[in-house]
């Protein structure tokens, strides 16, 4: 029987992401997954800008940009239209990496650029970074039938899906469910799953058509169409590129008791939402309901969950992906942290205070909160019913957050010192170049020509920007006497520095600022500042 610091149930992109997160850092891991082959449907495309900086950190963003299968300059922008794709009534939005506001650029609040790709191409190219670490063990065609915690550790026993099909347990020190919306973890934990039923059924079609590709050649190159269409009742009805010129998926509402079978009907479907026929030659066809589900909490003591284990919503976006690996990056540092012995009691119960309320908003107040705000935005305006007012209204209507007021951050967190009073971890923000406790931290450049987030250390970076140097040997010696891994980046506030609004900024290791200030007062409170950071 081998034991590991962490055991991983499940392999998908999330679970996969964990142990590259945690191989990276040394932590000894096994992986269990039933699968030897990655799905082949194209879900989770859109990779914000956000998940990239992951990649960047796992060393595999080249990698993962080279897996893209659409044309490297074909953009990534959507479209919208009114009744059906063939309407007068059109949104033809901008890329999202030219979305401005003002003089700044979206990019300009991130490290690498956004990208588009089908999830089974992540996934991947993380299974390849994986092989490469020794600290990482993965176990493909075996399944976890149960999870026994106990006093030191967690029990998880696993069956092979391959002949002799035998039996064998992996012990650990702490497991993570990544094994999906019917997590056996979860259950086993006993942790119940609530949000907003939407009461649709919708199916996901892949298909090949050339002539659709043809067809809608007047909205220009796009990766994305919309429709909103007033008989679906605020339902998206939605087409995505996967293979420019051939190869697609659409999502839209159907009759509760649709089958695969009924060929004819999805594609009557899917041609009204074109508003023209079209051939097509489907490759899948399933269905998912239009519903919200978030885990009232994510884990306890040794046995945590991540990604669809812990929440669900409709496949928009590619939010579920962006998320769970965002659950990746904030558990997996936490995690290494307790194992190695710097991280404080209180560590891992952040895991869910930071991360449990940011999807709890996106699901409820961008996706549910965005459907049944178009739901009413159709019973108020109709062309039949008042053509001036709903063209009025359609050229005013913004059905979604800007990038710029989305901002998931963890301000108000119990280990992120000086949040503004009464602030709690959420997505209602605007994004700064201000350095301000529990929010990502903006790229910036060094004197020496290189970006702050190539300097960043694995653990925390402390970076010095103008600070005297009592402050900063403060720091690095209390840092020092709680074994916590510290990194010092020292340069002035000239070239636009000075934008962090603060000599001295302690970055986490998942780039959200933990504590920002101009100096460090004294060993006292350096050694207090430390402890609170890493969950004393």
């Amino acid at each position: 029987m081998t034991r590991y610091q962490v055991a991983i149930v499940g392999g998908g992109p999330v679970g996969i992401a964990l142990a590259v997160e945690l191989g990276q850092r040394g932590v000894t891991c096994a992986l269990v997954e039933r699968h030897r082959d990655v799905g082949r449907i194209p879900k989770g495309q859109n990779l914000q800008h956000r998940t990239l900086e992951h990649f960047y950190f796992w060393h595999c963003v080249d990698e993962l940009r080279a897996a893209r299968l659409m044309p490297k300059d074909h953009p990534i922008a959507g479209a919208s239209a009114y009744g059906s794709l063939s309407s007068d009534y059109l949104h033809l939005g901008r890329p999202m990496r030219d979305t401005r506001l003002g003089e700044f650029s979206i990019n300009d609040f991130f490290f690498e650029l956004n990208e588009r790709l089908p999830q089974y191409r992540t996934e991947e190219v993380l299974r390849a970074r994986a092989a490469q670490l020794p600290s990482v063990t993965v176990m493909f065609e075996n399944t976890a039938k149960s999870i026994e915690p106990e006093a030191d550790g967690v029990r998880v026993n696993v069956s092979s899906e391959i002949w002799p099909y035998e039996d064998l347990v992996i012990e650990a020190d702490y497991v993570v469910g990544c094994d999906g919306a019917r997590s056996l973890v979860r259950t086993a934990l006993g942790i119940e799953r609530h949000g907003t039923d939407l009461g649709d059924r919708m199916v996901l079609a892949v298909f090949s058509s050339a002539e659709l590709y043809e067809k809608l050649e007047r909205f220009g190159p796009r990766s994305t169409y919309r429709v909103v269409n007033p008989a679906k009742n605020g339902a998206w009805q939605f087409f995505g590129v996967v293979e420019v010129g051939k190869t697609w998926f659409y999502h839209g509402p159907v009759k509760p008791d649709t089958t695969p079978q009924e060929v004819d009907y999805i594609k009557s479907e899917m041609e009204e939402a074109a508003g023209f026929p079209f051939e097509v030659e489907f490759e899948h066809i399933g269905f998912w309901n239009l519903k919200i589900e978030v885990a009232d909490t994510y884990g306890e003591d040794r046995v945590w969950i991540a990604g669809d284990a812990a929440h669900l919503h409709p496949p928009y976006g590619g939010q579920g992906l962006n998320n769970g690996l965002e659950d990746v990056t904030n558990l997996g540092w936490k995690l290494d942290a307790v194992i190695k012995g710097w991280g404080g009691p209180n560590l891992l119960e952040s895991y869910t205070e930071e991360r449990q309320p940011v999807f709890s908003q996106i699901g409820e107040d961008m996706i549910a909160g965005g459907i049944l705000r178009e739901r009413e935005w159709l019973k108020l305006h109709s062309p039949e019913r008042d053509l001036a007012d709903f063209e009025k209204a359609w050229d005013d209507l913004d059905r979604t957050q800007t990038p710029f007021e989305f901002e998931p951050n963890f301000e108000g967190s119990s280990i992120v010192v000086g949040s503004a009073p009464g602030a709690k971890p959420g997505i209602h923000s605007e994004r700064a170049f201000a350095a301000r406790p529990g929010h990502h931290l903006a790229p910036q450049v060094l004197s020496s020509g290189r970006n702050v987030y190539e300097e960043l250390g694995v653990g925390f970076t402390l970076l010095a920007f103008g600070a005297d140097d009592d402050s900063v040997t403060l720091i690095e010696q209390s840092a020092a006497e709680a074994a916590v891994p510290l990194k010092t980046v020292r340069d002035d506030q000239a070239d636009g520095r000075a934008k962090f609004e603060s000599k001295l900024v302690l970055v986490r290791p998942d780039q959200f600022v933990a504590w920002a200030n101009d100096r460090c007062e004294s060993p006292d409170a350096a050694k207090v500042l430390l402890e609170q950071v890493t969950g004393h």
